[in-house]
């Protein structure tokens, strides 16, 4: 398997291991400020965000054509099927890292088109989704939800704190 293939779907795990620990209240709560935004909110975008990869068409990624499926916002068992689906699909498919594929996406001006090769296109969407483990680490505790994880949230490259003593 691929290294950037191998990577994603060790960061994805945490998100099954996320789902596991969840409840659907847990799952859709927004309470948290500043932005009243939920975990399932933040998943269900990872999850999108790869399915617009896995869904490509002809040579073109839209980035801005994502599902969003709300179910999986707010249901465990739902979020945890659309994990399993992209992760059997990265699994099985053979993409070629060095290949070039255009992509679509809004940077905000508007939607433009960029060359990406696969391999910038999956380590994008790697650190994308550890970004966004950062937020969902933040509204953990804010419910006061502990997950056991010390690297959730953090860039493997973020130096780790020592203890001074």
């Amino acid at each position: 398997m691929n290294e950037i293939i191998g990577s994603t779907l060790k960061t994805l795990q945490k998100s099954k291991y996320l789902l596991e620990k969840l409840t659907d209240s847990q799952l859709c709560d927004t309470s948290i400020a500043p932005y009243y935004s939920s975990i399932g909110t933040h998943l269900r975008h990872i999850l999108d965000f790869y399915d617009c990869i896995l869904n490509i068409t002809g040579k073109k990624i839209d980035l801005t054509a994502r599902r969003r499926n709300k179910v999986v916002e707010s249901n465990c068992d739902s979020a945890q099927q659309y994990l399993d689906t992209i992760v059997d699909e990265l699994t099985v498919t053979n993409f070629d890292m060095e290949g070039n594929v255009r992509v679509l996406d809004d940077l905000g001006l508007g939607t433009i088109e960029i060359t990406y090769t696969y391999g910038a296109l999956f380590s994008q969407a790697n650190s994308h989704t550890i970004h966004h483990y950062a937020i969902i680490n933040y509204i953990l505790k804010g419910l006061g939800i502990t997950f056991k994880d010390s690297d959730f949230g953090y860039n493997p490259t973020t130096p780790k704190q020592t203890t001074l003593g």
